[in-house]
């Protein structure tokens, strides 16, 4: 990974407001412009954390490469167009009592906020006689969600003025426990770096049925972990964040000779892992596809900078809350380990996390070169920071109504998202394809539950065709 393209991603985690949850396929502009949908229409380097099996179908490309992929987006299904925008702009602008008091209602919700950003900052892949197919790819993920009941919203936006603390006599012997006055809320967020390898070949190859099996690897950096779960009587959260982010650990140090503080500033790993994928995919006749693959088997484990908290009675805090639209850096104040935390942390060694596995499935229907659809639906297997919160289920369709231009188009819902209606549009030769996208049109234009989201692609290239 470039110097370059790891500090963009450390900016866009610090600018965008505070945690990010989504899919991994905004760092590929063709499904976005499908909404997501990509489990059969996938080839080459694209199967890549979708499904190495299709490495061993017919028809890809025997050499394809790209450079510099990306894509940036948010949502929520609480906040209004104008808010969300202004979390992304005007960061260093202070808020008004009455803006204070509106952002605490608007972020009283499950899906208060969904970011995403990803990119592929090089991916290749090649078609080798009797070995099959192999990919490999450099890809930053920054994805999390973020979900405030009542009380946790008034809390980061009023802090001691919150309405929580009318009542609230430290003396009395009643003070509640954090997890019942937060019950409902979380916040999740991750920041990866990936080094990617997958093989898929066939393993069945008759006139009518052709089968591939594929496996994929990855070495995961991780340069910061924040995960905030609540339920009643049961608070759990830990964090591990790289010196980039600016939090101040000053308060963890003194008296803790044994955290491993990370205090020298920039870009340091945190935290890393091993991840697999399993996939097996199907071709019956020349038009229908199937696919299933399993991906992100594994764990991180997390060192640098690690803290954690357990249940523990409310405090109350000193300062007014969030003050300004820069949320990140204020939030952190109160939510990870600052002068101010809501949350009375201690220092840790070592943790291990699971990373955020998913089943996918998907079938396609290939009706010609120019038209193709297809059905995806995609199943978290766990509850971890980076994955999807919810079940996703997209359709989606590619048409060429000219050979040098691809139309992308569907539907998809689930994820932490609405329905969504994407669109996308992709140049193509022989050779070279470059495409912009979106994930939700609609979602770019309403004021009410905004999706803004963008993916584009100028350096994409496939070189022959593989039997």
């Amino acid at each position: 990974m470039t110097k370059k393209s790891t500090l963009l991603l450390a900016a866009l985690w610090v600018a965008l407001p505070f945690t990010l949850r989504a899919q991994n396929e905004l760092s590929n502009f063709t499904a976005t412009g499908r909404g997501g949908v990509i489990n059969t229409f996938a080839t080459d380097y694209q199967v890549i954390g979708i499904n190495p099996a299709n490495l061993g179908r017919a028809g890809g490309a025997k050499v394809a490469f790209t450079i510099g992929e990306f894509g940036v987006g948010a949502s929520s299904q609480s906040l209004t167009r104008e808010q969300l925008k202004r979390f992304i702009s005007d960061r260093d602008q202070e808020l008004t009592q009455s803006e204070k008091q509106g952002l605490a209602r608007s972020f009283t919700s499950d899906n208060a906020l969904n970011v995403n950003a990803a990119a592929t900052t090089l991916g290749l892949a090649v078609q080798l006689p009797v070995i099959g197919g192999i990919a490999i790819s450099n890809r930053q993920r920054v994805v999390g969600h973020v979900a405030l009941n009542r009380n946790a919203a008034e809390l980061l936006f009023l802090g001691r003025d919150a309405p929580i603390y009318a009542n609230y006599d430290p003396n009395s012997g009643q003070v509640p426990l954090i997890s019942e006055v937060l019950s409902g809320s979380e916040v999740q967020a991750s920041f990866l770096n990936e080094y990617n390898i997958s093989w898929g070949k066939r393993l069945l190859d008759l006139p009518f049925l052709q089968l591939s099996g594929g496996v994929g690897y990855r070495y995961v950096q991780g340069f910061g972990v924040l995960d905030i779960r609540i339920k009643p009587g049961d608070l759990r959260a830990y964090s591990s964040l790289s010196p980039v982010f600016d939090i101040d650990y000053s308060s963890i140090v003194a008296g803790n000779p044994n955290f491993n503080a990370q205090v020298n500033g920039g870009l340091e790993k945190t935290g890393k892992g091993h991840g697999f994928d399993l996939g097996l995919a199907a071709e019956v006749g020349k038009m229908v596809r199937v696919g299933v693959s399993v991906t992100d088997i594994g764990h991180m484990t997390w060192e640098g900078n690690l803290i954690s908290a357990n249940d523990q009675k409310l405090k109350r805090l000193n300062s007014a809350g969030v003050g300004t639209y820069n949320f990140f850096k204020e939030a952190s104040e109160i939510l990870a380990s600052g002068t101010d935390s809501l949350f009375q942390y201690q220092a840790g060694q070592s943790r291990q996390a699971n990373m955020p596995t998913k089943l996918r499935a998907g079938v396609g229907l290939r009706i010609s070169e120019f038209l193709e659809t297809g059905l995806d639906v995609t199943l978290p297997l766990n509850n971890v920071a980076g994955n999807i919160i919810s079940p996703f289920v997209g359709a989606g369709v590619d048409y060429r109504p000219v050979r040098w231009v691809r139309l992308s188009s569907g539907v998809s819902a689930g994820a932490g998202y609405r329905v969504s209606i994407p669109f996308g549009i992709t140049f193509v030769s022989k050779v070279y394809e470059a495409g912009i996208s979106t994930r939700d049109v609609p979602g770019l234009l309403t004021s009410k539950n905004p999706y803004l989201s963008a993916a584009a692609g100028f350096l994409r290239f496939r070189f022959g065709k593989a039997d």
